[in-house]
């Protein structure tokens, strides 16, 4: 993701969460950590046609990362573009070294859910009222090793596109 992207990106943001969508400085705020020698974060798109039909972000501290997000357009539903961008982000997590992945999904979005599950995330408890203003617990999953659950990635070599 460049900040090119950002504007079409906060489109699809506002269509797909509209109560708790991230702003155009949030969106800056991350991509001015995702370039140099000291870069924690990796932001991509999808793009089909030149149109962005994806995102997704992840931030590292130590051996840790946490999947910031992860948005398919509604119109690519079943289409697996959301499995390629969560093997993306683990590959970046394998690439910074990370040991353990973190995220929250919506206690109702339960196709998240399946989706992390079918990759090796297991919950491991709740965050009560975490989505607002909508009061909406998130599951907190967390998956162990994601080189492991990556084909071709490998600890020790750098697979990361």
């Amino acid at each position: 993701m460049r900040w090119w992207d950002i504007d079409p990106v906060l489109l699809m943001e506002r269509e797909l969460f509209p109560e708790d969508a991230w702003s155009r400085g949030m969106f800056w705020s991350e991509l001015a950590h995702a370039r140099g020698p000291g870069a924690t974060r990796r932001y991509l798109v999808a793009e089909t046609d030149g149109r962005v039909v994806g995102y997704a972000g992840l931030v590292t501290s130590g051996e840790q990362a946490d999947v910031q997000t992860i948005a398919v357009a509604r119109d690519q539903w079943g289409t697996g573009l959301g499995a390629r961008l969560l093997t993306e982000l683990l590959r970046a997590a394998t690439a910074f070294e990370c040991t353990e992945v973190l995220l929250e999904c919506r206690v109702d979005n339960t196709r998240a859910q399946r989706l992390y599950e079918r990759f090796g995330f297991e919950p491991i408890g709740f965050r009560r009222g975490y989505y607002q203003p909508g009061n909406v617990d998130a599951l907190v999953m967390r998956l162990t090793d994601p080189c492991t659950s990556v084909p071709g990635t490998e600890r020790g070599t750098d697979n990361h596109a």
